[in-house]
């Protein structure tokens, strides 16, 4: 059986993403968790901390997975392939997730906001860092500035969720792949 942290993040997920984060009260992710308030108080300070664990949780997995495969051997190349189908295929298997936060970031107090972008922020440079890495070793394109190529990269990402379905004819390896291939395919000189 799951935690009773992990029970109230799944509920709160949930219901933030069938309700919208404004449209649900405490009261309802306790009772879908089976836990009293007392009990989500000890945990979460506030529905805001609810929110910020949902995508936090997201993002250090996703961060952890970026900077395995971005250290790991191999061409630059191939490293950032793995890690642009990498955050596809994550976002999409925890779809819920991504969209909660990015429909309703906007919600949190500003200091947690703030927080959030920080480490979004150091995700995204370390993506970047890769793009760099491949400019300076002359296998990807120079004319293009790292930056407006990683902002375009996930621009598209953070679009998903307004298309895919994973009732739809492809998978979310196939999808990644497909968004991979399209980010190395722009940057080939």
């Amino acid at each position: 059986m799951a935690s009773v942290p992990e029970r109230l993040i799944g509920a709160a997920t949930r219901l933030f993403a069938d309700k919208g984060y404004d449209r649900v009260a405490v009261q309802e992710i306790v009772d879908l968790a089976g836990v009293t308030k007392g009990a989500m108080y000890h945990y979460f300070g506030s529905k805001d901390d609810l929110l910020q664990e949902i995508y936090g949780s997201l993002l250090r997995m996703q961060t952890e997975r970026l900077e395995a495969i971005a250290s790991g051997p191999g061409p630059v190349a191939e490293r950032l392939h793995a890690v642009a189908a990498d955050v596809v295929v994550t976002s999409v298997e925890n779809f819920d997730q991504a969209k909660v936060y990015f429909r309703s970031a906007d919600q949190l107090p500003e200091a947690k906001r703030r927080a959030m972008r920080a480490e979004r922020r150091r995700y995204h440079e370390r993506f970047r860092s890769l793009v760099e890495e491949g400019q300076e070793a002359g296998v990807f394109r120079t004319d293009v500035p790292a930056d407006v190529t990683v902002h375009f990269f996930f621009g598209t990402v953070h679009h998903l969720g307004t298309w895919y379905h994973t009732t739809g004819p492809l998978s979310a390896k196939e999808i990644g792949r497909h968004y991979a291939d399209l980010l190395l395919g722009s940057l080939r000189p």
